[in-house]
């Protein structure tokens, strides 16, 4: 028995999130939308390839308040990638904040916020990150270790 790698992720939203979901993980993450079962509930599955990975389903009503730090146990998901310049340029271009962090032993990640709250990780192989200083830490993922 043996994880192979991620699967998928499961984001739960309200239906007036749907389109902001499906924006940020297709423009940021150039995600598609595809085929998803008949299930009860409303939602959308993104696809990388031929691959649901990241599924997004209703089950909140209209007047929840949405994901923060204090109210989930849910704190990111990681996606292996490549192409550091071109995710920097399109989500500086998408008006989508991030931070970078080079830890050594664990690569080069940027980190963000989807439009109902949940971190996303980027893993980069490190070659790719020469110009970013090997022992940084992104203040979105260690708050009390970095200032702003």
């Amino acid at each position: 028995m043996a994880i192979k790698g991620l699967h998928h992720i499961n984001i739960g939203c309200r239906a007036r999130d749907l389109p902001a979901v499906e924006k940020f993980y297709g423009e940021a993450l150039g995600l598609k939308r595809g085929p998803r079962p008949d299930f009860p509930n409303d939602g959308l599955w993104l696809y990388s390839g031929d691959h649901p990975l990241v599924h997004v389903v209703v089950r909140f009503p209209d007047d929840w308040p949405g994901i923060d730090a204090k109210h989930s146990s849910y704190d990111h998901a990681a996606y292996d990638v490549e192409g550091i310049g071109v995710f920097r340029e399109r989500l500086t271009r998408l008006g989508i904040e991030f931070d970078e962090q080079n830890v050594p032993n664990a690569g080069f990640q940027m980190f963000m916020r989807d439009p109902v709250g949940n971190k996303v990780e980027l893993n980069f192989p490190n070659e790719e990150a020469a110009d970013v200083a090997r022992g940084t830490l992104a203040a979105m993922q260690f708050p009390d270790h970095v200032k702003r």
